[in-house]
């Protein structure tokens, strides 16, 4: 994959990318339904089951972040969120453990579905509203680029964990960078620079980021 070079912005992110990150992410974890689910996924401290679970819970509540008529601007929205476990991330968004293969495959669809909502929402919602988020109030678009940054980082993880090959369009990576991480390098490759971005690889020449973030906030 060569690096791009920078010389033109790649392009809004959209509902079809959040479409297409699922659809991808989504066959891959059926190739894994027998894998096993209860290993850490890649760097993380939670296993595969409860990244995946995460992904899912992050992709509804995009969705619903942009959900009511009025999108709250200083919070969120005050769903129940809780923890399975002391550690474990804290969702809103939980899937059945059914034992064996059927568990994973029903947790694979919980993440299709939520994936769809977003897509859904991103999609009808115009593109003057804002509504909050931790690192900036974003419009729809920026919604839609989070949601497509959580789910190639977090299959990257999952593909560690469960041994899959896991390889995201660079065009699709590219999106993402230029909407959310605008003092990314633009001239590296893009799916090696979303991972460094979000503190999960080295580039060379420069050091990884121990703590990162994202710019939610729409770009002048």
């Amino acid at each position: 994959m060569p690096p791009l070079d920078g010389s033109s912005p790649p392009g809004p992110v959209t509902a079809d990318d959040v479409a297409e990150a699922v659809r991808l992410g989504t066959a891959a974890l059926r190739g894994a339904l027998d894998a096993d689910w209860s290993v850490p996924a890649g760097p993380l401290t939670w296993d595969c089951w409860e990244t995946a679970e995460h992904l899912a819970d992050d992709l509804f509540a995009y969705a619903a972040q942009l959900g009511p008529a009025r999108p709250p601007l200083d919070r969120e929205v005050p769903f129940l969120w809780r923890r399975d476990r002391p550690g474990g991330p804290a969702n809103v968004i939980f899937a059945e453990r059914a034992a064996g293969p059927a568990g994973p495959a029903g947790l694979v669809q919980v993440l299709e579905a939520c994936g769809t909502m977003l897509a859904a929402v991103v999609r009808t919602t115009g593109p003057e509203v804002r509504a909050h988020h931790g690192f900036g109030a974003a419009d729809p678009e920026g919604f839609a680029a989070m949601g497509v940054v959580e789910t190639l980082v977090h299959l990257d993880d999952l593909a560690r964990g469960l041994g899959f090959a896991w390889e995201p369009p660079a065009a699709l990576c590219a999106r993402a960078l230029h909407r959310l991480f605008p003092d990314a390098p633009a001239d590296t490759d893009r799916r090696l620079t979303l991972l460094w971005a979000t503190g999960r690889a080295d580039l060379p020449g420069r050091p990884r980021p121990t703590t990162w973030r994202w710019y939610g906030e729409p770009r002048a």
